[in-house]
């Protein structure tokens, strides 16, 4: 399974921060906004990445995070001059797709907690799986209905009455059919090519599963300065009452198996001394004694 970080739009909701970064650059805590998303796809099990954005963010991207070797990655990159909906990213990727599966997270989404959540990526087959999380403000979001068996039943886009609490946070998993079907919707009234529609697709042809995530799991949506201050706070915490990182990619990669512990070692070295080093350090040397 392939996946992508869309991280293009304008930003709007953030200015003028984004005057000067990008908004999936912009700090949550003490990390890029974009570690979040990569570090979610990474304890998925995927390594290979595709990250867009728009033509004058895309050089800051690859500054950051490079072709990601380091990280036991592959990450290519791809333009979106105007955006035009989320799933316009599957025809934009559309040839690094390849005939592979895809999973598509958003740049500006948070998620922590629980192993159901992670499974979903290794044991998925075919169809389309995406998540419901219990909102209070599900006018804001796509939102689902379930029937009384639990099966989603319908899916719309912000509606003025909404059917259930339940919204689709910003990561979707799809089988090769993704890209056929991005291909084939036309652009909303907003001129759009809504993801939605293509979640509504997959319903309509009976595949597909809609995970609803538990209590306790954590999602947030770091897209206005409010819920980007309220993100930071809300890492800050967890880090320091647990004495982990959420979001530390490099941490990610080894506990994937896309790092060895040598190589961990050796990138912690090349990292100039702060708190996040730290960090890291402790990890490899924890790691170090528990070989022993």
């Amino acid at each position: 399974m392939k996946g992508i970080i869309l991280a293009g739009g304008a930003g709007s909701r953030l200015y003028p921060l984004t005057l000067v970064a990008s908004k999936q650059l912009q700090p949550v805590y003490d990390k890029p906004m974009v570690y979040y998303p990569l570090t979610t796809l990474i304890e998925g099990g995927i390594r290979e990445l595709c990250l867009i954005s728009t033509p004058h963010d895309l050089p800051r991207f690859k500054q950051l995070l490079g072709d990601g070797r380091a990280w036991g990655l592959t990450i290519e990159y791809r333009e979106q001059p105007k955006p035009a909906g989320i799933a316009q990213a599957f025809l934009i990727a559309e040839s690094f797709i390849g005939q592979d599966a895809v999973t598509l997270i958003l740049g500006d989404n948070i998620f922590y907690g629980g192993d159901n959540f992670y499974r979903a990526f290794t044991e998925f087959k075919s169809g389309a799986t995406i998540f419901g999380y219990h909102v209070n403000d599900p006018e804001r979001y796509g939102v689902v209905e379930f029937d009384a068996s639990g099966k989603a039943v319908s899916i719309e886009e912000k509606p003025a009455s909404p059917k259930s609490n339940y919204a689709v946070p910003g990561l979707y998993i799809y089988d090769n059919e993704i890209v056929a079907i991005a291909k084939a919707l036309k652009p909303s009234a907003r001129g759009e090519l809504e993801i939605t529609a293509v979640n509504v697709e997959y319903l309509q042809r009976g595949r597909l599963h809609v995970q609803r995530l538990a209590r306790g799991f954590a999602w947030l949506d770091a897209g206005t300065s409010s819920s980007l201050h309220d993100a930071s706070a809300y890492v800050q915490t967890i880090e320091k009452r647990a004495g982990i990182k959420i979001g530390c990619p490099e941490e990610a990669a080894f506990r994937s198996g896309f790092l060895s512990l040598t190589q961990l070692d050796e990138l912690v070295g090349k990292i100039p001394k702060c708190e996040y080093r730290d960090y890291l350090a402790e990890v490899v040397a924890e790691a170090k004694r528990l070989q022993k």
